[in-house]
């Protein structure tokens, strides 16, 4: 059995109504709970939450997904805040102890105090932004892709805490040229790949079991 804990960092302001982001949440939740072998717990960050409750949550989990709308190359400001209030509340409570440094030698193993080690944690992003800004030589990005590139330092938090990427899956042109049907079944696709092909079918299982 695998916990999965989603979180929607897509929030709700201006001129934003968040629907995207609601969409991949409630995608995200429904196919891990009609699936055998898979718990899931979510939170939108759009509706009120324990801090001290969300730390327990990524303390239950095995793998943290994460969906984010880009606004300004960052995080949205509430989406920000819900981590700065959660990690603080996962202080020597499960996230994190320290920065990993002593100070007999402080110029070492900074980034090395996570207590997640052995959890994942999987990254989605919207941009209205084209996949070319990110590849062509020229455009905006300077061939440095969203993982390498804006989301580099969210990778790190990431690392911080010890736990390991899976692979990331952007969603680009929302605004001006969005598919949604088609991005949907891509993503299902990358979560079958990432989720589905490593668990043993039932027939494989009874297989094995004759096997023995």
């Amino acid at each position: 059995m695998k916990n999965i804990f989603v979180i929607n960092g897509g929030q709700i302001f201006a001129h934003s109504g968040g629907l995207f982001n609601k969409t991949l949440l409630d995608t995200t939740v429904n196919y891990f709970t009609e699936k055998e072998g898979f718990k899931v717990r979510s939170t939108d960050i759009n509706h009120d939450y324990d801090p001290n409750q969300e730390a327990e949550n990524y303390k239950w989990a095995d793998v943290i997904i994460y969906h984010t709308p880009i606004w300004w190359f960052q995080l949205p400001n509430g989406f920000k805040k819900y981590i700065d209030e959660v990690f603080t509340a996962g202080y020597n409570n499960g996230i994190y102890r320290s920065d990993g440094r002593n100070a007999e030698n402080p110029a070492i193993n900074y980034g090395t105090g996570g207590l997640m080690h052995g959890k994942e944690y999987m990254l989605t992003t919207s941009w209205n932004a084209p996949a070319t800004a990110f590849t062509l030589p020229g455009e905006f990005f300077n061939q440095r892709s969203v993982d390498e590139g804006p989301l580099f330092g969210f990778h790190r938090m990431n690392a911080f805490t010890g736990m390991q990427p899976l692979e990331s899956f952007h969603f680009y042109d929302i605004m001006k040229n969005a598919n949604i049907a088609a991005n949907l079944q891509h993503y299902q696709q990358h979560l079958n790949k990432l989720f589905i092909q490593n668990i043993p079918s039932h027939e494989n299982l009874l297989n094995s079991l004759s096997e023995v």
